[in-house]
């Protein structure tokens, strides 16, 4: 009875193990499906003991199994593994990014007031070439004809905001 009773619990260790590595390696809920086999095979065994140490472990699972992936599934997101199949940035990667956006931002920024040629017609929307550089735009009247002059008015996300020079 000994034996079974160190079996039971032995198992619902392994089960614990088992589970927490789940949410560490990407094993797409196999490792997950093993502890929760391992979990009954050891309240199994318990049960061979004695009908008390059977509740007990029944309860204990009953308890502690939804806790423990409730709180598996609160840190999960800030695990590598996790961050990695969300697609969560790190700092690093995030500040990056940022200060790339904010470079872009303010070399679109500097061409308010400089001059090109317009590439396709813009209908509003068309492209045109400032400083040897193709950029989409939306010009401030309805047409400008491809091959005129324009002036850089102003910046909206993706495009410059132009007016046809006369």
């Amino acid at each position: 009875m000994e034996a079974m009773l160190v079996w039971g619990l032995s198992l619902l260790g392994a089960a614990v193990v088992i589970g927490v590595l789940e949410f560490v390696l990407p094993t797409g809920g196999v490792l997950g499906v093993m502890a929760a086999v391992v979990a009954i095979a050891g309240v199994v065994c318990l049960y061979l003991v004695g009908p008390e140490w059977g509740g007990i472990g029944t309860l204990g699972l009953l308890i502690l199994g939804p806790a423990a992936v409730y709180l598996g599934f609160k840190t999960w997101p800030h695990t590598a593994v996790g961050r990695q199949i969300i697609g969560t940035e790190t700092d690093e990667q995030r500040h990056t990014r940022e200060q790339t956006e904010q470079e872009a931002r303010a070399r679109v920024a500097a061409m308010i007031g400089k001059e090109g040629v317009v590439l396709t017609d813009l209908r509003p929307v068309g492209t045109v070439q400032v400083d040897g550089v193709r950029y989409d735009a939306l010009s401030d009247t309805m047409f400008v004809r491809a091959g005129a002059r324009v002036k850089v008015i102003g910046t909206d996300v993706a495009q410059l905001r132009v007016r046809e020079v006369r």
